[in-house]
């Protein structure tokens, strides 16, 4: 019985060893030669105004999260496209409920003040 085990082993000891072996030899391979500033933030070449680490408005990741939602919502939109001609009237009324709740939730998000940056 614990032969049927060791393909499960042989395997979880090669997913274990293949990125601790990959980053030692990259470690090993790459150079290094730290600087200040190369250690600076982006090395870009210009100087940081401030720490990065600084505080952001809520307003800011509200309106961040409100991008993923409609994105990810309008990308429902495609697989409705590819099966347009088979779905008919079924299918328009569909998306026609479906983008009615989208546009619901915009005007509902742009009335409480969510897309205001002031």
């Amino acid at each position: 019985m614990p032969g049927g085990y060791l393909p499960i082993f042989i395997f979880l000891a090669v997913a274990v060893a293949f990125p601790v072996v990959a980053i030692g030899a990259a470690k090993l391979l790459r150079p290094s030669a730290p600087s200040v500033t190369k250690l600076e933030a982006y090395e870009c070449g210009i100087r940081a105004a401030s720490d990065s680490r600084g505080r952001y408005t809520v307003r800011f990741y509200i309106v961040a999260i409100l991008f993923v939602i409609f994105d990810v919502e309008t990308i429902f939109l495609y697989p409705w496209a590819v099966r347009y001609g088979s779905l008919g009237w079924f299918g328009v009324a569909e998306v026609a409920v479906f983008l009615g709740i989208l546009v619901v939730g915009y005007i509902w998000a742009y009335k409480k003040g969510a897309l205001d940056w002031v």
